[in-house]
């Protein structure tokens, strides 16, 4: 059984929430794209956990962790993440953690790159988490990256090295003005913090493909949403890399496997970290008292999110892009709050009212048609069966169901683990 967790908007819908509840019935999760430029929260018994680098499922105990060949690999970064959960408690080692040898380093020069890309852009940037993302996936396709199985080969990796930096210092100094990068220092750098992974480096496309063979059940967590895929999101402020569910197998290291259930999230109204069109924002005392009830701030950067309503065409189109089976409905207990629900459930373009998601060069020129729904008004948080819900929150599950054609099997009423309610499919 291979299934994906799969953002179906601008990302921060919930995902690690989900694979962490979901993955006490699996054996593997695995991170298949993307470094540490965004965050997955999760809160279960053991604390309250922000992981960007690690699988969610390394909370749980007996479940086999794996970053894919897909994944960009801050090592400092990593290591830090590690020593924050071995403090709580929780133990990681090669049993429950194995990474990728064909993963990519990003370097300490990826991220000056990508701080003085964003400073020279001014007021034009594109919102980068500032983690050297971007540049590190350029790097991988000009074929200028460091991968993890290269720590083993130090000779090897110094003469690479020797050229990459010199190629690097050419932008580094040539273009930004600022000082050089050493092939000593960031030998240093990929010594100090390298080998201490060297024991968890492995071959995980052949783990995984004996694992899949063997019958084990292997949950693939994306990052971010479809609207921050590279090919199919609102670029260019998209992420670099492929955050489809399409591209788990591939950057997982089993391209000859293929999904059996793709599990959409979709949050019950709508957030968005960074730069570019966001046609249903929120603005002024409406947007801040959504965004302080959710405490919508981004887990890998503390950024205020930009939020507003469902978003019918951007939700139906991410669902569309990630071929999602069912969807998990992540934090319905937050609009408890209000009197009055808006759906956004079409956009007005140049004077014509359309529901399909545009190009992404027409979304700036794209406003919000908004449908009222009554609310509910009441906690919800301990509700956990469908009679449970107050009949104007089934309501509002079933419009956005019907709205956006798919099967909400999953609803979160709460950030615990156990605050879930399961749906029957109409």
């Amino acid at each position: 059984m291979l299934t994906s967790i799969c953002g179906i908007n601008w990302g921060d819908e919930g995902k690690g929430r989900m694979v962490d509840l979901l993955s006490s019935d699996y054996d593997v999760v695995v991170r298949y794209q993307g470094g540490n430029n965004a965050g997955h929260t999760v809160i279960n018994e053991k604390g309250k956990f922000i992981l960007n680098l690690l699988p969610s499922g390394i909370l749980r105990d007996g479940v086999v962790n794996v970053m894919g060949n897909g994944m960009v690999v801050d090592i400092k970064h990593l290591y830090g993440e590690i020593g924050k959960l071995e403090e709580a408690g929780i133990s990681i080692s090669p049993k429950n953690l194995k990474i990728s040898s064909s993963a990519v380093i990003c370097m300490p020069y990826n991220v000056m790159q990508d701080c003085l890309e964003e400073e020279r852009l001014k007021d034009k940037k594109y919102g980068s988490t500032k983690r050297g993302i971007a540049p590190i996936y350029g790097d991988k396709y000009l074929k200028k990256a460091i991968r993890m199985g290269e720590l083993f080969h130090k000779d090897q990796l110094k003469e690479r090295l020797k050229d990459i930096v010199e190629w690097k210092n050419l932008t580094i100094k040539g273009v930004y003005g600022a000082e050089p990068v050493t092939v000593e220092a960031m030998m240093e750098y990929l010594e100090e913090y390298g080998n201490k992974f060297l024991p968890y480096i492995c071959d995980t496309g052949k783990y995984l493909d004996e694992a899949a063979k063997s019958g084990k059940k292997i949950m693939f967590e994306a990052q971010l949403g479809a609207l921050r895929d590279i090919d199919f999101g609102i670029y260019p402020y998209t992420s670099s890399s492929n955050t489809i569910a399409a591209y788990a197998p591939i950057g997982a290291g089993v391209p000859n496997h293929k999904l059996d259930l793709s599990i959409g999230i979709m949050k019950a109204y709508s957030t968005c970290v960074g730069e570019g069109p966001f046609t249903a924002e929120y603005f002024g005392e409406k947007a801040e008292a959504l965004r302080k009830a959710g405490g919508e701030y981004g887990a890998a950067t503390g950024r205020p999110r930009r939020v507003g309503p469902f978003d019918v065409p951007a939700s139906r189109y991410g669902i569309r892009m990630q071929g999602a089976d069912e969807i998990a409905l992540t934090k319905l207990d937050v609009l408890s709050f209000l009197d009055e629900i808006e759906v956004c459930t079409a956009y007005e373009l140049d004077g014509k009212e359309i529901t399909d998601f545009p190009f992404s060069a027409d979304l700036e020129r794209c406003k919000p048609v908004f449908t009222k729904l009554k609310g509910w008004n009441k906690d919800i948080s301990d509700c956990r069966k469908e009679e449970d819900l107050p009949k104007e929150a089934l309501d509002y599950i079933r419009f956005i169901e019907k709205a956006t054609g798919s099967y909400i099997k999953y609803v979160s009423v709460g950030a615990s683990r156990e605050q879930y309610v399961v749906l029957e499919r109409k």
